[in-house]
């Protein structure tokens, strides 16, 4: 009886891995489509008026600045 329930033991476990896998993935696709919401943001931003990023190096500690400048084409 005990060699009969090992083989179930195994099976609800790999169903629980899966599972697990499936929600990790899912958590995964919200971010990424968080992310992308905040990049298209920034986009479009960009397109309306500049936007300056300011980083610092995590080699030398210095200040990074990034200007972007974007033009957006006039609706006809």
């Amino acid at each position: 009886m005990a060699e009969k329930n090992k083989p179930d033991a195994a099976v609800q476990e790999k169903m629980q891995e899966v599972e697990h896998l499936k929600k990790r993935m899912d958590l995964l696709d919200q971010r990424l489509d968080n992310i992308d919401s905040m990049v298209s943001a920034v986009a479009e931003r960009v397109m309306r008026r500049p936007i300056v990023i300011n980083l610092t190096c995590p080699h030398c500690g210095r200040n990074i600045e990034i200007a972007i400048i974007g033009s957006e084409k006039a609706a006809r």
